[in-house]
């Protein structure tokens, strides 16, 4: 079994800056693309950053310049450093994996999701 567990969202005011986290544990052999996505009540959810296994980088064009991704290959980890917050971030943020286990040569796994909260 895998898990992806997020931690870091919480509730910012505009301009603020929050890092959020998610470890993946479980009978892993290898990891490839990580990333981020994003949903609000009505909405469809939104790519807002993914980061392959060798670093490469991509952020949807409204977070560009504020937000980061990176990883921690040895922790099976990402992250989602997010600078000069705005209202409109507001959402669910959740982390998605694609890993390979032993029986699985590479399948999505997703994260339950953490709550950012960025108020005016």
């Amino acid at each position: 079994q895998v898990q992806l567990v997020e931690s870091g969202g919480e509730l910012v005011q505009a301009g603020e800056s929050l890092r959020l986290s998610c470890a993946a544990s479980g009978t892993i052999v290898s990891i490839n693309n990580m990333g981020w996505y994003r949903q609000t009540p009505g909405k469809q959810r939104e790519l807002v950053a993914t980061i392959t296994k060798g670093g490469s980088t991509n952020y949807v064009d409204s977070v560009k310049g504020r937000f980061t991704i990176s990883r921690d290959n040895a922790k099976n980890t990402v992250y989602l450093q997010m600078n000069s917050l705005k209202p409109e971030d507001t959402a669910v943020y959740y982390c998605y994996a694609v890993i390979r286990t032993y029986v699985s040569l590479g399948s999505d796994y997703w994260g339950k999701g953490t709550l950012v909260t960025v108020s005016s």
